[in-house]
């Protein structure tokens, strides 16, 4: 077996032209990343990613959270995460959103950055589902701050 194909292939899905949600990516899924038209990895989850996922041509935002109910997503990590992301879509690049097992947090951040696009919470919830079905953005704690998201994000945006 060469090094080549002992490699892990990232787990990234694409939700739009500009979009992408993944599992944790590794270092060694950077080139994939950066080939992908990449410039921005919003990361979801509470642990450091690898350092090598900022470093040029990419940016990196860690924005350290935590997949319960008990404990919910700050609205100000998510719009943190979206004002990032558009500048970077505006500018023609894609942004990779991310979480431990692209489920919870980095749909919850994908359907924000939809949100912010221009989308309802439900079209994005829909849209992030069925590019990846594994991710679940309606399950009621996440649901419920995606559209906390967007009825935050369309008052400050009036």
């Amino acid at each position: 077996m060469t090094a080549e194909t002992a490699k892990s292939r990232p787990d990234i899905s694409q939700i739009t032209d500009y979009l992408y949600l993944s599992a944790w990516p590794e270092g060694e899924h950077v080139d994939e990343i950066t080939g992908l038209g990449v410039r921005l990895i919003l990361s979801m989850h509470w642990g450091r990613p690898s350092r090598s996922l900022g470093e040029a041509p990419l940016h990196l935002l860690w924005l350290p959270t935590i997949d319960s109910p008990l404990t919910p997503m700050p609205v100000a990590s998510l719009q943190r995460g979206v004002e990032a992301a558009l500048p970077v879509i505006k500018d023609g690049w894609g942004v990779l959103a991310h979480c431990r097992y692209g489920i919870h947090r980095s749909a919850a951040m994908a359907c924000c950055v939809l949100v912010g696009m221009g989308s309802t919470a439900g079209q994005a919830m829909q849209q992030v589902k069925e590019k990846r079905p594994i991710a679940d953005p309606y399950i009621w704690y996440i649901r419920k701050r995606i559209e906390m998201f967007e009825r935050h994000w369309r008052s400050v945006r009036r």
